[in-house]
């Protein structure tokens, strides 16, 4: 199974841009297809973008869609999510999550069994 770590997480202002990044090991990355969520204060963890193992496939929450960007690079086992134009509503913990190649679902978080510890993202207003 493989092990995850974000990072890049911070407090920007609104209108602002940071750039998350999650690294794996213990385990064949390009496997994988990714994904990124989030939890906001006293919310439930909802589905943020996702990129499958041989890259083909992105898919965003409407929420994001057209400021934020994800991609991967199988070489280096790494993952970001390119965050623009960033709002106030974005501010949460952003998780990073793997899923077997061949799973069923890429916007559940039921189906993702390997995550990270977690990054805060702050956007003031």
């Amino acid at each position: 199974q493989v092990q995850l770590v974000e990072s890049g997480g911070g407090l920007v202002q609104a209108g602002g841009s940071l750039r998350l990044r999650c690294a794996a090991s213990g385990g064949t990355f390009s496997n994988y297809n990714m994904g990124w969520f989030r939890q906001p204060p006293g919310k439930e963890r909802e589905f943020v973008a996702f990129i499958n193992w041989i890259r083909d496939t992105t898919k965003y929450a409407d929420s994001v869609k057209g400021r934020f960007t994800i991609s991967r690079d199988n070489a280096k086992n790494l993952v970001y999510l390119q965050m623009n134009s960033l709002k106030p509503e974005d501010t949460a913990v952003y998780y990073c999550g793997a899923q077997p190649w061949n799973s069923g679902s890429s916007d559940s978080a039921v189906y993702f069994n390997s995550w990270g510890q977690g990054t805060q993202v702050t956007v003031s207003s």
